[in-house]
């Protein structure tokens, strides 16, 4: 749901705002794969870039869908896909991806993708 903290001096959804649900989302959904940001297949995940189109307009109190998907595999990462729709009546509020490369957080630089990333990306 927007809060009304998420709110510009616009009085509908900030586009800073929309990062940190991207995150969230991001975060659920690797969850639900059994991963997390610091380990994904035995890697962390770092951002790389981030591509916002805003479509609509979302305001306090509205619930906010956000889909995601991951695709375009590399040696070292991918990309997150995100498309946020407005519950109740579907209005396309944003899309976004960001770029996400496998990174060792303990020796800090970029590692290759793990197999079982490269699998699940193929398969969305």
């Amino acid at each position: 749901a927007v809060r009304v903290t998420d709110l510009n001096y616009g009085g509908h959804l900030g586009n800073d705002r929309i990062l940190a649900l991207l995150q969230e989302a991001r975060v659920r959904y690797l969850a639900d794969h059994g991963w997390s940001e610091f380990d994904c297949a035995g890697t962390g995940l770092i951002m790389t870039d981030a591509a916002v189109q805003y479509r609509g307009e979302a305001f306090a109190g509205d619930r906010l869908e956000i889909e995601v998907a991951m695709g375009e595999a590399a040696r070292t990462g991918f990309r997150f896909f995100y498309r946020i729709t407005r519950q109740g009546d579907d209005a396309l509020i944003a899309v976004a991806e960001t770029g996400m490369a496998c990174f060792d957080y303990t020796r800090r630089r970029v590692v290759a993708l793990p197999d079982e990333v490269r699998r699940l990306c193929e398969e969305s």
